[in-house]
């Protein structure tokens, strides 16, 4: 079973950046898509960024609470994507999850996705 490792997590004052990285245990990996969630207390599990992962053009998928702000990007060779994050405001403040969806579904949805990192939390101080 592949796992998925994040990392780059941490404490930021409001208006800064971090990004995130999320590495796959197998380079052969090849899922539909993978995308990063974030999960606040009392709040469900939202779509951050997704991208599919086989796609020549690396279609993505976001929000529009981060869009302009954030973007998404991967490295086949690595099995890694990553999520750039600037400008961040206290209310990105959540668990940020790596996740990777192994066939053909809603990339938008949490649901769609059956490989979960750990997650990394990330704080963003006003």
């Amino acid at each position: 079973q592949v796992q998925l490792v994040e990392s780059g997590g941490g404490l930021v004052q409001a208006g800064g950046s971090l990004r995130l990285s999320c590495t796959a245990s197998e380079r052969t990996f090849s899922p539909y898509a993978m995308g990063w969630f974030r999960q606040s207390p009392g709040k469900e599990r939202e779509l951050v960024y997704a991208l599919l992962w086989r796609s020549s053009t690396s279609s993505t998928f976001t929000t529009s609470s981060v869009s302009g702000r954030f973007s998404i990007s991967r490295d086949k060779v690595k099995s890694a994507i990553y999520l750039q994050m600037n400008r961040l405001k206290p209310e990105d403040t959540a668990v940020y999850y790596c996740a990777a969806a192994q066939s053909a579904k809603i990339v938008t949805e949490h649901s769609s996705y059956d490989v979960w990192g750990q997650g990394t939390q990330v704080t963003v101080s006003s």
